[in-house]
């Protein structure tokens, strides 16, 4: 996380060194607003504190939907980096398994720190397809055990460990004549495995597992470059 904070920050002092022109097709800078889809897996990778489950057990997450802002910078015009901003809530059910339908996380908040690279692939008529790569760190915050947790396991608290994954994107800009506005598809998936530790009111942990949370985010929106 220190070395993602210290490489954000280094392209963030280049970046305010180098100056751009208001609404220039092909400025340095260019943001995003977009309508998000987030579609994790949940699935379990892993039990690591087993209170007895019964065999066949496997949890799901659901889908959320959200507003989301993107930054981009242009090193060149085939070469930028970008960062997103988003905060996505979401439950984990059990999805197989004699427990089936039950709520073990309820209202999971996500921040999915994202730095990626990009390769830029411009074609004709101002449609630019783009491929990227980057890390990404997942914060985990108000996370409350579910119905099911609560009763059948005693657990009155939840938490989930921070942890470090890789994102992978492509999508494609259209622009929209000169004036820098233009529109923009995308398509991220991450491989990140959070694990999550639920505990009673002794503190004592009742239930650990680690989970391939694993989500598409699929984007479409606005964008304005300058």
């Amino acid at each position: 996380m220190k070395n993602l904070t210290l490489t954000a920050a280094t392209i963030a002092a280049i970046a305010m060194s180098t100056p751009a022109l208001a609404g220039d097709a092909a400025g340095r800078w260019q943001v995003k607003v977009m309508g998000t889809a987030v579609l994790p897996d949940g699935k379990i990778d892993k039990v690591l504190v087993d209170p007895g489950l019964p065999a066949g057990t496997d949890t799901r997450a659901d889908d959320n939907y959200v507003p989301t802002a993107a930054i981009e910078y242009f090193f060149s015009p085939n070469v930028s980096v970008e960062t997103i901003c988003c905060l996505t809530q979401h439950d984990v059910d059990v999805a197989t398994g004699p427990l089936t339908g039950g709520q073990l996380v309820a209202d999971r908040k996500i921040i999915p720190a994202t730095l990626t690279v990009k390769l830029h692939m411009p074609l004709a008529s101002g449609i630019k397809p783009y491929v990227g790569a980057g890390p990404a760190y997942f914060i985990f915050f108000d996370e409350k055990p579910g119905a099911a947790a609560r009763s059948l396991l005693g657990a009155t608290k939840l938490a989930f460990n921070d942890k470090l994954g890789v994102a992978v994107q492509a999508g494609v800009d259209v622009a929209l004549g000169n004036s820098g506005f233009g529109l923009s598809l995308d398509a991220k998936r991450y491989w990140v495995r959070p694990t999550a530790h639920w505990s009673n009111a002794s503190g004592a942990e009742v239930l650990a597992t680690r989970h391939k949370l694993d989500p598409w985010v699929l984007s479409a929106g606005v964008a304005y470059r300058f």
